[in-house]
């Protein structure tokens, strides 16, 4: 493999898990490509590169790899240094327990259910489900809850004294959360958890990455979600 090779990276600008692929590779200074697929998302070009229909997707010497873990564990063993993987095998279980974590509760409750209720559907003039956000509330205060006890020990990041993956895996949700009036709340009452994320957003890695982007707009293809994303109660 010839790891300088450019690597592509496919998605839309405002996805949490295109963005954590984005933070890896801003972290380990590679250059890449990316293939805005706004337009595109459902479209037969987009179901050729994912065939369900998902972001993000990457491209390299070859491969073409989806599922944002699969995606950032290959990134890390292609360019290893800086390592965001830990050594100790204690650790590492305990990354991908938080990885797994955000997969399971903290991305569906905060980006799903909240943030789109708060951010993305009123920016295409949809009004917010309120049932939604309260179904999501008390999930996402449990979820607070538990990084608040992780990180009562004094240990800067996840895991303990290094950054790792599982910390970008975790920022840019609780980067949306922060943007909402629950969560602007919310996190004053957990300040370990607050601070970690003050430490995420001060990282020179998320400056850069946060930098680069474009002004906010809205997600146009979101206006399907109403009807097939969205959660019923």
């Amino acid at each position: 493999m010839n790891a300088m090779t450019k690597p592509v990276v496919h998605g839309f600008q405002r996805s949490t898990y295109v963005n954590i692929v984005r933070l890896v590779l801003t972290h380990k200074q590679v250059a890449f490509e990316f293939n805005d697929l706004e337009d595109k998302i459902g479209s037969r070009e987009h179901t050729e590169l994912h065939p369900f229909d998902r972001v993000p997707v990457l491209e390299h010497d070859g491969l073409r790899l989806y599922e944002t873990s699969a995606i950032v564990l290959y990134l890390d063993g292609a360019y290893p240094d800086p390592p965001l993987q830990p050594q100790d095998r204690r650790a590492r279980a305990l990354m991908h327990q938080w990885i797994s974590g955000v997969n399971s509760y903290y991305y569906p409750w905060i980006v799903y259910h909240l943030a789109h209720e708060r951010l993305v559907f009123p920016a295409l003039g949809i009004a917010a489900d309120e049932k939604v956000v309260a179904a999501a509330m008390p999930k996402i205060e449990r979820g607070l809850e538990v990084l608040e006890d992780a990180l009562a020990g004094g240990a800067p990041f996840l895991t303990g004294a290094e950054l790792t993956l599982a910390d970008f895996f975790l920022y840019p949700s609780m980067f949306a959360l922060s943007l909402t009036q629950e969560g602007q709340s919310l996190l004053p009452l957990k300040p370990t958890a607050r601070g970690w994320l003050a430490r995420m957003d001060d990282l020179p890695t998320v400056k850069t990455f946060r930098g680069a982007m474009p002004p906010p707009a809205p997600i146009e293809h979101a206006r399907t979600w109403v009807n097939g994303h969205r959660p019923k109660y």
